[in-house]
């Protein structure tokens, strides 16, 4: 909510009247015409480039689709990485208005459908979810040694995955999501953020709860499968064309979120070197869609959590620091109200 307030009261039009803002705008001038404010904005649009180009924005989520379309179809990463490059630089072509267009059709049919197949598994595994529940608020403060995502866990690695792990999901704190924020038509930064409040609820609360209890319900948690492998076996195993179901959702929700952080990118790029330079970002981003499709998962989530920990290093702080100027906008909106 602070990020989505500050991206909205910050924001700035550019040179084709387009809204701009995020971070590294309510960081240079939220924080004061100061070195330490201007290196800081700096940071953050350089970490953005880095994040969405070989971080969260791009390989990762290409890596993910060729995974998931190779377990459940077993088709070729290659086909998948030029199929992938082809119909991203296509939509990416067209611009802003092209990707929401896309994003706008996409999200709500994925999100439906994914609910939906992990609400059959729950349903046809009823009587196991009560003790998965169980089974997750215990092992929450006794890590489990056993076999599968949780080999060798201890407090401090569990608690290192859930963050890394939690930031990808929703990405409360990085910064992302208030760049997306500062396009918005809200007439108060504090509306704006209420609707902003709801992305962390719906995907934490609602996707990974279902999520985590489809896996333990099907056993497949304690399988040693990992990332999109683990999901499809899961839904395949809780019922028959599950996997084909999941993968389909998988693959809406990594190419909208690859759409959304392309934009990202462009903005952050905008922000340091003015809007020239947008065409070679795109066509740079296309070309990496391609090497994250068919590279090692290892390497491409590796720097996707450095990615993350780089981005939100500057943007925690312009939070913190400007944290009464939130609470200021805050009051005035329901005051108002």
């Amino acid at each position: 909510m602070n990020a989505g307030i500050l991206a909205v009261h910050f924001r700035e039009k550019n040179e084709q009247g387009e809204m701009c803002g995020g971070p590294m705008y309510y960081i240079s001038r939220g924080l004061g015409s100061n070195p330490i404010s201007k290196v800081l904005a700096a940071m953050f649009a350089v970490f953005t480039i880095v994040a969405a180009l070989i971080g969260i924005g791009c390989m990762i989520q290409s890596n993910t689709i060729a995974d998931a379309l190779h377990a459940t179809f077993e088709l070729d990463r290659r086909i998948t990485a030029v199929a992938l490059m082809v119909v991203t630089g296509a939509v990416l072509l067209g611009g802003i208005k092209s990707i929401g267009k896309v994003v706008a059709v996409f999200v709500p049919t994925m999100v439906v459908a994914y609910v939906g197949a992990a609400l059959v598994v729950l349903g046809l595994n009823a009587s196991e979810v009560p003790a998965a529940f169980a089974l997750i608020f215990r092992e929450a403060f006794q890590p489990t040694a056993a076999t599968g995502g949780f080999v060798g866990s201890a407090v401090m690695l569990a608690v290192q995955m859930g963050v890394s792990r939690g930031l990808f999901s929703n990405e409360s704190g990085l910064g992302s999501a208030p760049i997306a924020a500062a396009a918005a038509s809200a007439s108060h930064p504090a509306q704006q953020a209420l609707i902003s409040m709801t992305q962390t609820f719906i995907d934490t609360i609602v996707i990974c709860t279902i999520t985590a209890l489809v896996l333990i319900v099907t056993g497949a948690w304690n399988s040693g499968e990992t990332g999109a492998r683990l999901t499809t076996m899961a839904f395949q195993s809780g019922f028959s064309g599950g996997n084909v179901v999941v993968t389909i959702a998988l693959l809406l929700f990594a190419w909208s979120t690859m759409l959304g952080w392309s934009y990202y990118g462009e903005k952050a790029l905008e922000y340091l070197f003015g809007s020239g330079p947008t065409m070679v970002f795109r066509v740079v981003f296309v070309i990496l869609i391609g090497v994250g499709a068919i590279a090692e998962a290892d390497l491409v989530w590796t720097i996707g959590d450095i990615s993350n920990a780089l981005m939100a290093f500057p943007n925690l702080i312009a939070l913190l620091l400007l944290s009464p100027l939130v609470v200021k906008l805050t009051n005035e909106y329901f005051a108002d109200k």
